[in-house]
């Protein structure tokens, strides 16, 4: 072949290069299915909703730009549980790329799709509810962060008996999906008394706190999923006015009104979630990304709640909480 034709060939092979390595790579899509809010607080590069919030500050510190690698389709389900299968199918339709998803929403979703990968941010208990084989080992397309182990049920029941010390009876609030089985066998081991009231849909909330106060209970115990979550700020003001001394698994239930709380940062969970989202973007299938769990707990404390309740903090609690509120 003339040098003049290999030069002219070469030219235009280089030339495809540069023009290949010009062209905007594949924008990512990625589902996001919680729990509480509006969906309109989570669309866009700027959400309202903190958690979305923090899951697109995790992405910008890897690198990722909204708009230029990836965008989001945001869903949220408020009080309705059952609304999360329609929005799980909904999703899938879209052929996302990876899907986030709180965990009282991945049931839905594991029925909707078995091949788009699915990042639990803040499952309660995966390896219990089916999620994944083992933490190590997911096995299937979910992966993603827990809330923690079954110890926190009985630390949560610790902590309350030390705030209120001549508590006799304890009501656990509880709805499907998240039986308080750990609790119940905690009580029976410490020779404590619980009334176990479980709460199907949202105009159950009142009947579970007027059987509490019926029974003449001490303190109680709130044991979330999807529908207490949501319902957040109307059981702190149920809880203040039936005088009972609440525990709840989430700072947000006590930023809503709240008395105490003892659990991980469900913010910070949603920002790691987006390493997960990176790895998975990259290649990396969920069955071979190991669970991570929550190494760090907070308590947190209202202040401005006690004082309503007319309620003393004892002094040991003052000094392990993380955060007060005052």
């Amino acid at each position: 072949m003339p040098i003049r034709r290999i030069v002219l060939a070469l030219g235009l092979t280089l030339a495809s290069l540069v023009a290949q390595a010009q062209q905007p790579g594949k924008v990512a899509r990625i589902g996001i299915l919680t729990v509480g809010g509006t969906s309109s607080d989570m669309v866009g590069p700027q959400p309202r909703r903190p958690s979305t919030k923090a899951f697109l500050r995790g992405l910008h510190e890897l690198g990722y730009v909204y708009g230029e690698h990836f965008v989001t389709e945001a869903r949220a389900v408020d009080e309705r549980l059952e609304g999360y299968p329609a929005l799980a199918t909904e999703l899938v339709r879209l052929q996302l790329d990876v899907i986030v998803a709180a965990g009282p929403t991945v049931p839905a979703l594991q029925k909707a799709t078995a091949t788009i990968p699915i990042v639990m941010a803040a499952a309660a208990d995966p390896v219990r509810d089916g999620f994944v084989r083992s933490l190590g080992h997911p096995g299937g397309n979910v992966t993603g962060l827990s809330l923690g182990g079954a110890e926190l049920g009985p630390k949560r029941l610790d902590l309350l008996k030390e705030l209120v010390p001549t508590a006799k009876l304890v009501a656990v609030i509880w709805e499907p999906g998240a039986a308080p089985r750990e609790i119940d066998a905690a009580a029976r081991t410490r020779g404590w008394k619980l009334l176990s009231l479980e709460v199907r849909r949202p105009d159950e909330i009142e009947r579970a706190f007027r059987a509490a106060i019926d029974a003449r209970a001490d303190a109680l115990l709130v044991v979330t999923g999807g529908l207490l979550t949501a319902e957040a700020r109307r059981i702190a003001e149920l809880a203040a006015k039936s005088r009972l001394p609440a525990m709840y698994p989430l700072r947000l239930h006590v930023e809503a009104g709240g008395l105490i709380s003892y659990g991980t940062d469900i913010v910070e969970v949603w920002r790691r979630a987006a390493s997960f989202v990176g790895k998975i973007l990259k290649g990396a299938k969920p069955a071979d990304l190991p669970v991570e769990q929550p190494t760090k707990f907070e308590l947190v404390i209202n202040l401005k709640a006690a004082k309503a309740l007319k309620l003393t903090i004892p002094q040991t609690l003052l000094l392990q909480a993380d955060q007060l509120i005052e």
